[in-house]
């Protein structure tokens, strides 16, 4: 079936066609129809498979078909999310989808001035997607209305309904009419998640694309063994034998990726980093640069795992493995989207090894060791351009400080 055989707006159909999308996805295919109708639906599928167009086409076509006359800070459509790079590529989705249709979205996030978001707010909005937490400082403010709702969409419901996030649920839920349709998109969700997003909705249906597969078929996945300290080594190997590529690098913490953009600058490889504690302006420009190519290697945090898509993408480098396997589904899901190829490479130390070993049972299948050599791993070690610094050395220094401070207190 093709997206011009469906019964929606023509005014989508002429936007899907200027985007290109001729077939829907599995997820598309199994969820708009479902949504169409009005049900509450509990979505779950593969990163990359296209969930976000599986909400947003349908939820234009409500709207559209409601006829709906906007009313001063009256809001129709809320899609709550966990980040702020989500909202705001969600927000795009929306509009190059609802282009032709006159609703009126807006990507609302923190970080930024408010004023310019009060003033779009004040001049009406159809379709809000939102970060909690600058969503409900305008809700205080009497800036938003959300008591004429009729869809509120969870993207990345998992992160959502997961403990920082589930007083944030229930708190919307009170500024909602008590008929509303509710959707949820995820590619991971567990049985306690999942009771959760059932406490809230009427009688969903779930829909959920190969279950028995977390991650897409077209990810090739690889780990490598190696001390925790020669990880900076074979990460400039690498960078260096795939200088035309796009490579994504995770670590577990902003601390992190700060010392391995140091370690990246001191051998002349331009990185970029992303992470919690840089403002909303340096994100922006970080994801531009990253996505137009700019720069080639992206160091992240968590935070740019969830729902970012990032066109072009070859290789997600898992620096650190994450320390819940469902996070490594949706980092690697960062490559390998759509029909595109991708590959993935951990980079694994002996303590890591209780990861790896979570991760593989969670996939349900063994992940490919690059068997290294001695020759070849002195050799990555040996002949680096890195060398000893006295900040580097005071990083180590200061990180061993903290370590032995967390030990003494865990004594006590």
């Amino acid at each position: 079936m093709k997206f011009e055989q469906y019964n929606i707006s023509p005014l989508i159909k002429k936007s899907l066609e200027e985007l290109d999308f001729k077939k829907p996805t599995d997820i598309q295919y199994k969820a708009i129809p479902s949504i169409l109708k009005g049900d509450d639906v509990l979505g779950i599928a593969q990163t990359g498979t296209g969930k976000t167009a599986a909400f947003a086409i349908p939820v234009l076509h409500l709207l559209l078909r409601r006829s709906h006359h906007n009313t001063r800070k009256q809001v129709k459509c809320l899609v709550m999310v966990p980040t702020r790079e989500l909202a705001l590529q969600i927000a795009k989705v929306f509009k190059e989808i609802g282009k032709h249709t006159g609703l009126k979205i807006l990507g609302l996030v923190g970080g930024v001035e408010q004023a310019p978001q009060i003033k779009k707010l004040e001049q009406g909005v159809d379709i809000l997607i939102a970060t909690p937490g600058r969503m409900f400082d305008l809700v205080s403010q009497k800036y938003i209305d959300l008591s004429r709702v009729d869809v509120l969409v969870l993207d990345e419901a998992d992160h959502m309904l997961d403990l920082g996030f589930i007083k944030d649920i229930q708190d919307v839920m009170r500024y909602l009419p008590p008929r509303h349709q509710t959707l949820f998109f995820s590619a991971t969700i567990d049985d306690r998640i999942k009771d959760l997003a059932y406490s809230v909705v009427r009688n969903p249906i779930r829909i959920q694309i190969s279950p028995k597969d977390p991650v897409s078929k077209n990810v090739n996945h690889s780990v490598a063994h190696m001390s925790m300290d020669d990880k900076r080594f074979f990460l400039e190997r690498f960078i260096k034998e795939y200088p035309e590529q796009k490579i994504l690098v995770f670590v577990r913490t902003k601390v992190r990726a700060e010392r391995v953009f140091a370690a990246m600058q001191r051998v002349n490889l331009p990185t970029l980093t992303m992470h919690g504690d840089k403002e909303q302006a340096d994100r922006l420009k970080v994801m531009s640069e990253f996505r137009n190519g700019k720069v080639k290697v992206l160091i992240a945090t968590d935070v740019s795992a969830r729902g970012i898509d990032i066109p072009g993408v070859d290789f997600v480098v898992n620096y650190d493995l994450p320390d819940l396997p469902e996070n490594y589904v949706h980092r690697v899901g960062r490559t390998g989207r759509g029909v595109s190829k991708g590959r993935a490479v951990s980079f694994c130390s002996p303590e890591e090894q209780p990861l790896l070993d979570a991760i593989q049972q969670y996939i349900g299948k063994p992940v490919s060791v690059m068997q290294i050599d001695k020759e070849d791993y002195l050799e990555t070690i040996t002949f680096t351009e890195d060398t000893p610094n006295d900040n580097w050395q005071l990083l180590l220094d200061e990180a061993e400080k903290e370590e032995a401070q967390r030990r003494k207190k865990k004594k006590k």
